[in-house]
């Protein structure tokens, strides 16, 4: 067991034991949300023939130069009919958005732009060359679009079907099991009895796991047995992966860390950042277990800087288009931010846009267990090991979901 590891380190050792990659096929109907197990390249060219941009006339540039022009008209072209005529000297076809080119033609004349009577037309604006849409000018048959790894958004799922994609192979989503520690823990709603609090960070989780790709099962919260929770991780490592909260730190009632210590297998304990020192990463039963802190803060803190991340590589995300619960970016602090002796700090902070640069300040106190915070702020500085952030400096941070 490593003892006391800086946050990329953490993150190197827990991706000795990544979470398990699966692969299904499922019906393009139920890909929505979906993440790409493997690159997409396009069954067809896009667009599959050169076709109008516009509601209008299909006619020879040429033969539209001068003013008042009148052409004869020789035929109709609609999307999904039959090929058009083609069209010669003095010619036009009347062409609907999205209908193919008939042969001959080089422009379009907006619909608006002309006045017809019987079989003519008479040209009254300009026959444009940049109405027509070109024959795989936005994608060639064979071309790769969609890498592996991104979310199937509206946008993908939309690009996907027009490639000729009517199933897609996806990453099966890993099963993470999510159990919260602590005699004094109850399920919201219920009365409260003296020394008890509510337990929440099991829904927070579980809301982050869902966010990241993967399927959460929420378990209630477990009394301090190390009998029960034995039993109770025995029956969580038929999961793809373990999530605890609480239970990590030093006291004697740290249960996770003493069992994990005992009967476990643990690759490091205690991360150098503030907060959320205290976690711990091993196995039970060759299943990855994450051991999260208690306090509520500091649990979210170790589920982005470390959890997601593990995921995210674990599964070969997309770095840009696939699942991410935070960004990284540079913000300009409006005022001085305390760093962390030894540690990367990671102080809450309200990221916003103003004039094209993004300011960041604070707005309430950073204790570990003000939930609150999580809500008022979206964002956490990355301040290295004993570096303060001085008003005016450019210092990078996570710009949360």
């Amino acid at each position: 067991m490593v003892l006391g590891v800086q946050h990329d380190r953490a993150l190197e050792i827990s991706l000795a034991n990544p979470l398990a990659k699966k692969v299904e096929t499922i019906p393009f109907d139920h890909a929505n949300g979906r993440v790409l197990a493997t690159s997409l390249t396009s069954h067809v060219d896009d667009p599959r023939f050169d076709n109008s941009a516009m509601d209008g006339f299909a006619v020879r540039a040429s033969d539209c130069k001068q003013k008042l022009s009148t052409l004869i008209i020789v035929g109709t072209s609609q999307a999904g009919g039959e090929q058009p005529p083609a069209i010669g000297p003095g010619q036009a076809c009347k062409v609907m958005t999205g209908a193919p080119m008939p042969a001959g033609a080089d422009a379009i004349v907006m619909v608006e732009d002309t006045k017809t009577d019987q079989d003519r037309v008479t040209i009254l604006g300009p026959a444009r060359t940049g109405y027509i849409r070109r024959r795989a000018e936005n994608l060639a048959k064979g071309q790769e679009a969609l890498p592996a790894g991104a979310t199937l958004t509206s946008a993908v799922l939309a690009l996907a079907g027009t490639m000729g994609y009517g199933e897609v192979e996806v990453i099966k989503k890993p099963k993470i099991a999510i159990l919260s520690t602590g005699d004094e823990l109850v399920r919201p709603g219920t009365e409260l009895a003296p020394g008890q609090i509510y337990e929440s960070n099991s829904h927070a989780l579980a809301s982050l796991v869902e966010s990241m790709g993967c399927q959460a099962v929420r378990h209630e919260s477990m009394n301090d047995s190390m009998d029960e929770l034995r039993a109770t991780l025995d029956k969580l490592s038929g999961y793809d992966a373990i999530l605890t909260s609480g239970g990590v730190s030093m006291g004697e009632w740290d249960l996770v860390r003493r069992i994990m210590e005992e009967e476990g297998d643990i690759s490091f304990w205690k991360m150098k950042i503030r907060p959320g020192g205290p976690p711990l990463f091993g196995t039970w039963n060759e299943k990855p277990l994450f051991g999260l802190p208690g306090n509520p803060v500091s649990s979210l803190v170790v589920f982005h800087v470390l959890v997601a991340p593990w995921i995210a590589s674990s599964l070969g995300y997309h770095e840009e288009m696939g699942p991410r619960v935070s960004r990284r970016v540079s913000v300009i602090l409006e005022e001085d931010v305390a760093g962390a002796q030894g540690k990367l700090c990671l102080r809450r902070i309200r990221i916003r846009s103003d004039n094209g640069q993004l300011l960041a300040t604070t707005h309430t106190h950073q204790g570990s267990g003000n939930m609150h915070s999580m809500v008022v702020h979206n964002g956490l500085t990355l301040l290295p090991p004993d570096t303060d952030g001085k008003a005016g400096e450019v210092v990078e941070a996570l710009w949360l979901s």
